[in-house]
């Protein structure tokens, strides 16, 4: 599969590579949904993500790692405080994505990814994670649930009309 996966901070030069990572997953999820391809693609949607993304790098609130192999961007996290102001920041974090290429799924990066998440947590002082998944994104909740991830019962409106659920880790029980 080529050199190894490295797992490093986001710089800006990253922008374009998270960009197609984060586009292509997307997709394909979206797609394994139900929704549309032509619902997907819409230019204004990547110039959206292309912005959200470069802001993201230079959030003093969020942190975002880079999987890179070969000089290519395989895989991206982000995560930092929670997006509720009614969550307390002092013991919670929040996942906000972990997207991998389409073409390296099933490789570990995911899991080596979230475990960065987890480091996150730790080093933070933070008990809880918290993260969202839509619904529809089967994929997505099964890998969550293998690492320990909990439903906590709350939701809110997703694509599509399907809601997004909220699910919750208690860090000890992820180590």
């Amino acid at each position: 599969m080529g050199t190894p996966v490295m797992i490093r901070q986001a710089t800006p030069v990253d922008v374009e590579g998270i960009v197609e990572v984060h586009t292509q997953a997307r997709t394909a999820y979206y797609i394994a949904g139900g929704i549309s391809p032509d619902d997907l693609a819409d230019p204004a949607q990547t110039q959206q993500r292309h912005d959200g993304w470069a802001r993201a790098i230079h959030s003093p609130g969020r942190v975002v790692k880079c999987a890179t192999q070969d000089g290519m961007v395989v895989g991206i996290l982000s995560m930092g405080r929670p997006n509720s102001p009614t969550i307390d920041a002092r013991t919670v974090g929040q996942l906000y994505q972990i997207h991998v290429i389409p073409s390296h799924w099933g490789n570990g990066i995911g899991a080596r990814l979230h475990t960065s998440f987890v480091d996150y947590l730790t080093d933070s002082a933070l008990p809880t994670g918290l993260l969202e998944v839509w619904q529809r994104n089967t994929r997505a909740q099964s890998f969550y649930s293998k690492l320990g991830w909990k439903p906590d019962g709350n939701r809110r409106p997703g694509p599509d009309g399907i809601d997004c659920v909220f699910l919750r880790l208690a860090a000890t029980a992820a180590r």
